[in-house]
């Protein structure tokens, strides 16, 4: 069963046919010569004679470009699709190649398409278990920073406050200092358990949640944002939620650390073509090839079957757009 599956199979294969293909053009090419010599009054002596040569030369001339022309034509798919293999991203989908009427070819080319839409599910598939991942161990450090270390820091912080309660005068303002650099630690602890795990994108939603990652922003880089967030967005999944706050937040950080900006836009709109996530600067801009972040960024973004545009306006700046399908805007990861 198996071998004649196979025998089959071999038959149709891709090789098998275009091999029968250029047969058979060579051979019509040749046949349609052979019946043009033997129709038309042209006579060939043996030796050739010197005015022969000329319809000699005309025939075989006539017979190369014909066989050129029609061996051109039939092959100029591959020519495509050797194009889109070496422009294909799997972080850019659905890049495909469409079925050119060459009947000879078409099953390459439809083989090569459901080879990438494979290739991008498994993607899509890997790049989830290895994001849930990264988002346990997001949480565990977050919950051992908070946890283990920030309460270390504040039995630290108590303690100094009794010392420097019973400290001779001229001690206690040197155990004050102390007190606020210990202060500032566990202040920084926080902000970090905050962005490794956005405990207030659980317990207020996603409007509250951009609103805090932007105040924070702002606090820490000294870069104003300008906050634009609808008030009734639509119901949103835990995971939609979450690809959309981890890629605001990685949007603000190339802000400040790429683009070097001054100013900051941020929004998320809802419109037919479905929600808009928009992250803009007024940096130097220049986006000439993904960074680990816009792949980061790009991977995040297929798990929820979402759209990642990155450009630089003429203006300058930088302009991040997530687009979110209606359909999918209730997806699962």
């Amino acid at each position: 069963m198996s071998e004649s599956t196979d025998r089959r199979a071999g038959a149709h294969s891709p090789g098998r046919i275009l091999f029968r293909r250029l047969f058979a053009i060579n051979g019509l090419v040749f046949a349609v010569g052979t019946l043009v010599l033997a129709l038309s009054p042209a006579t060939v002596s043996s030796p050739v004679l010197l005015a022969e040569i000329p319809v000699l030369t005309i025939g075989l001339a006539l017979m190369l470009a014909a066989n050129a022309i029609l061996l051109r034509t039939s092959l100029a798919p591959l020519d495509a699709l050797t194009t889109l293999m070496q422009r294909v991203d799997l972080l850019h989908p659905h890049d495909r190649l469409p079925s050119g009427g060459n009947r000879d070819l078409d099953h390459l080319i439809d083989t090569f398409n459901a080879m990438l839409d494979r290739l991008e599910a498994e993607r899509s598939a890997s790049s989830a278990h290895a994001l849930a991942a990264q988002e346990g161990e997001r949480r565990r450090i977050a919950r051992e920073l908070h946890d283990e270390i920030g309460q270390s820091l504040t039995v630290v912080l108590l303690s100094l406050k009794h010392a420097a309660d019973r400290a001779p005068h001229d001690l206690r303002e040197e155990l004050h200092g102390v007190q606020e650099s210990v202060r500032a630690s566990l202040d920084e602890v926080g902000q970090v358990a905050r962005r490794l795990r956005p405990g207030v994108l659980e317990d207020l939603g996603l409007q509250s949640a951009l609103s805090a990652l932007s105040s924070d922003f702002s606090q820490s880089s000294g870069v104003p944002v300008t906050r634009r967030v609808e008030a009734d967005l639509p119901s949103l999944s835990e995971e939609v939620e979450l690809v959309l706050y981890r890629i605001a937040q990685e949007g603000l950080t190339n802000a400040a650390r790429h683009a070097r900006a001054s100013l900051v836009e941020l929004s998320l709109t809802s419109g037919p073509g479905g929600l808009e996530l928009r992250i803009t600067d007024d940096g130097r801009g220049g986006v000439r090839h993904d960074g680990a972040g816009i792949r980061g960024m790009r991977e995040r973004a297929l798990l929820i079957g979402a759209r990642l545009t990155v450009t630089s306006p003429p203006d300058g700046g930088t302009d991040v757009r997530l687009t979110v399908p209606p359909d999918t805007e209730r997806r699962a990861l």
